[in-house]
């Protein structure tokens, strides 16, 4: 091989590399928010150029909004959409893992629970626990102030000053990327290695912007009502239910669809606006794949519905929801907790080792629907003794509403304990779950709209 090929072929290698970087460092800039528009399938279904819908939000206040500097410095404002076609509004949720768990510290060594304890291996450090258990983070968005990548961390400020270090490296919602609507520059997206910071602001009146899905759903538990995501992804009325009818494959738009009952394990009867029918299958929007329908019920914040466990929604008009500004800073959870042997500890709270601030949430399923609880919803809870074989933890709401949920997810076995920092000691107090028999959180000064119109 001459010099001249070896220095042609280092110059080529260059030029690649050189061509990934720009790339990396490229937002995408779309035609629009889905793209080309594509053709029609069943015209004969729904006609495109008669299609009834519901009427678009009077109010834009609940879509997200912000602004999106990049790692180059240039700055995007306007609505967001997390990774193109995932979370849009503010009551929906951002999530990560923490990079450490900071209550653990306070636990006596001996009594670390055992999923929560580091690994070592040639005395290094080689993990936190065995999952990611006490790290996990979730909060919605209109608590949210600041988003920021440093390095090996999303640096997540709230509004009330509290500075959460998430690991980059490990699964979360920054990874998925970003949609911005910028006014002078289009429809943008990108990747999360492109994005240096997110400044979350109020919502501004937009010019246009999509039908939010909101509705009743009926389930084997009840009645649920609220704003809707199906498939856990769907929420707004530009998005499509797909599906396969005796006529062939379809893609319904959700403004124009009155509602969606289960006709049986896999498949749907859909009814739209003008009153027509149809019987979708085959797919995962309307069979046992679908992966559960969200409700954000102001009674409890938001629910998941399985498949198994849902018969119907009807939807309707909702608006947008609540805005920025109606989220209030969380706040420290204060209460006491009783143990099983009747010992009362009062203070400052840190629940299952993990969720210490009002904002945050007791996750946990009853029969089919799982529960996402703000704990400034949450009054007491109360777990079944011992002896109570068949017993169900009590979940009191301020409210005055009672639930019975299973002894699963932040109350099963694996919960970590509780801290409790009882004022003048020096250090806080450790519960262990399994003696933990009552918990009495103060309530917050406000409580934040969590659905509904």
């Amino acid at each position: 091989m001459t010099r001249a090929s070896v220095a042609l072929g280092a110059i080529a290698i260059v030029l690649v590399l050189l061509a990934v970087v720009i790339e990396s460092r490229t937002p995408d800039r779309d035609p629009g928010p889905t793209g080309p528009p594509s053709p029609a399938r069943t015209p004969s279904i729904v006609p495109p150029a008669a299609v009834e819908t519901h009427p678009a939000p009077q109010t834009h206040q609940g879509f997200l909004y912000g602004r999106v500097t990049d790692v180059d410095g240039a700055a995007y404002e306007g609505r967001l959409r997390w990774g193109r076609d995932q979370e849009a509004f503010w009551n929906d949720y951002f999530n990560g893992a923490r990079r450490e768990d900071p209550w653990l510290a306070h636990v006596p060594p001996e009594l670390v629970p055992e999923g929560r304890r580091p690994r070592y291996f040639l005395g290094f450090r080689i993990g936190e626990r065995e999952g990611l258990a006490g790290r996990l983070f979730m909060v919605r968005f209109g608590e949210i102030a600041r988003i920021e990548a440093r390095g090996r961390e999303v640096q997540v400020a709230l509004k009330s000053g509290t500075v959460v270090d998430l690991d980059r490296f490990e699964a979360s919602d920054f990874d998925d990327g970003l949609r911005v609507w910028d006014a002078k520059r289009g429809v943008v997206d990108f990747k999360s290695v492109q994005i240096r910071t997110v400044e979350l602001l109020p919502t501004p009146a937009l010019g246009r912007a999509p039908y939010r899905l909101y509705g009743k759903v009926r389930t084997r538990q009840g009645e649920f009502t609220g704003f809707v995501q199906w498939d856990r992804e769907e929420c707004t009325g530009t998005e499509e239910l797909d599906g396969r009818s005796p006529e062939g494959e379809l893609s319904l738009r959700f403004d124009t669809i009155r509602s969606i009952a289960r006709h049986s394990p896999d498949s749907a009867l859909v009814t739209l606006l003008d009153g027509r029918e149809v019987v979708l299958a085959d797919t995962n929007d309307v069979n046992h794949e679908n992966r559960g329908i969200y409700v954000d019920d102001p009674r409890y914040g938001r629910v998941s519905i399985s498949w198994e466990a849902f018969e119907r929604v009807d939807f309707g008009p909702g608006g947008s929801g609540p805005g920025y500004g109606d989220f209030p800073p969380g706040r420290p959870l204060t209460g006491s907790v009783t143990t099983r042997a009747g010992r009362a500890l009062a203070g400052r709270l840190v629940y299952d080792l993990e969720e210490s601030e009002t904002s945050e949430t007791l996750d946990a399923p009853f029969q089919g629907v799982d529960y996402t609880l703000p704990f400034g919803l949450i009054a007491s809870l109360a777990l079944p003794g011992r002896e109570e074989r068949g017993a169900r933890p009590r979940v009191t709401l301020h409210g005055g509403e009672e639930l019975q949920l299973d002894l699963a997810g932040d109350l099963g076995e694996g919960n970590g304990g509780m801290l409790v920092f009882v004022e003048g000691r020096e250090r806080p107090e450790y519960v262990p779950w399994a003696d933990v028999g009552q918990v009495v959180f103060d309530p917050p000064p406000t409580i934040p709209p969590l659905g509904g119109s």
